[in-house]
């Protein structure tokens, strides 16, 4: 009966230990990084947005399909944080005393390429939309002097068509984040 005990008791190996920490070290980073910029890049979109889309503007007829990638990518974003938030839960599953009940190196493994592939297609959607929502920025700064009296102010550049831009850049940095977290712990994890 003591040496059942002991067996359940015992820490686990310092390899699972180390590998359990930078789990946890980066899914913490990345949860909350993804998570803050996503939460501003999600307000700052859902705020500029219905100007952009219910334009009457031909130049800005274009942002439909910008703001439709930019919300994809900040939907693949939420799916990106609750990977994060897995790598800190098999950290907490990898200290467990009883064998067991530890997740196998290959199912940790796949989750985090899982994770990173996620984050690299939410990446790809959002800089779709951050080069369309550009483009017609441009367009709109190119058809007109900004300084035509009399002119419609929706033809100009605005500082809403700026927020939807720095609403994609904190999205792509949010995926960057991602990325950046799974790829350390493949390097680490895999050595």
């Amino acid at each position: 009966m003591k040496n059942q005990f002991s067996e359940i008791t015992t820490p686990p190996p310092a390899a699972i230990q180390r590998v359990s920490s930078e789990l946890k070290w980066a899914g913490n980073i990345g949860f909350w990084v993804q998570l803050v910029l996503g939460v501003v890049s999600l307000v700052t979109v859902l705020f500029s947005a219905p100007s952009l889309i219910n334009s009457e503007n031909t130049i800005t007829q274009g942002t439909g399909f910008g703001v439709f990638s930019a919300i994809c990518g900040l939907i693949v974003l939420a799916v990106g944080i609750y990977f994060s938030f897995r790598y800190i839960a098999i950290a907490r599953l990898l200290q467990k005393a009883n064998p067991a009940e530890r997740p196998k190196k290959v199912d940790t493994l796949k989750i985090i390429r899982i994770g990173l592939m996620v984050n690299l297609l939410g990446l790809l959607l959002t800089i779709i939309g951050a080069e369309a929502i550009v483009g017609i920025v441009l367009l709109k700064s190119l058809a007109r002097p900004q300084l035509a009296l009399g002119s419609d102010p929706r033809e100009f550049v605005n500082s809403i068509d700026l927020l939807v831009i720095q609403a994609n850049t904190n999205t792509i940095a949010a995926h960057f984040a991602g990325i950046v977290s799974s790829l350390s712990l493949l390097n680490r994890i895999t050595k």
